[in-house]
């Protein structure tokens, strides 16, 4: 599928790619998914110059569809501007025992789609950092620095949503040992159990 398709909404197109990388990932609750998005590129214009709040209300509204059906948690990422702090729901944040940070992120500085999902969520507050099971960067904001390792690259049948690049990851634990290691116990016989 190509850039801007007729007809498709945006909600529409965001929807479509993190639904396919909940099903690929098999992303449910407990898990935290990282959304990075440059409303700019989705309008077509080179990042951090043209951010378009409208266009954050139709990702907003795809992205949490999705969210419902499958129920992880959301975290969307800053921009640079707020050294990339990602805002989320004060109970996730709880949760994972992340260090807060103090902004409220507009537009000019924090993004519109941070900006956007603080004024969308039940109890908005902003964390430094995370580590998330899997995460879309939509128009290349770089969001692997909040990403688990081990990422996994994972391309979408959409590679667009409106104007901009759309790339996702997955993430798997680290493989550890090479051809020596155990990765089960052995199962133990009860005559071994005392003496």
């Amino acid at each position: 599928m190509d850039r801007g398709q007729q007809g498709q909404s945006l909600s529409v197109e965001v929807a479509e790619i993190l639904e396919e990388l909940a099903t690929a990932a098999s992303l449910g609750s407990g898990h935290l998914v990282v959304i990075g998005a440059s409303t700019s590129e989705v309008a077509g214009q080179r990042i951090g110059t043209a951010g378009a709040e409208n266009v954050a209300e139709e990702l907003y509204a795809g992205l949490a569809g999705v969210q419902s059906k499958f129920g992880f948690d959301m975290a969307f990422q800053c921009c640079e501007h707020l050294n990339r702090a990602l805002v989320m729901e004060r109970t996730v944040l709880e949760r994972l025992g992340l260090t807060e940070v103090a902004a409220v992120p507009v537009p000019k500085a924090g993004g519109s789609m941070a900006s956007e999902a603080y004024r969308r969520l039940k109890q908005p507050c902003l964390a430094e950092n995370i580590q998330a099971h899997a995460g879309i960067d939509i128009g290349e904001t770089l969001i692997g620095m909040h990403l688990r390792h081990v990422a996994v690259p994972y391309r979408p049948a959409r590679r667009f949503v409106g104007q901009a690049r759309v790339t996702a990851a997955s993430t798997r634990p680290k493989l550890i040992g090479g051809e020596r290691a155990v990765y089960k116990l052995p199962e133990v016989q009860d005559s071994h159990l005392c003496d």
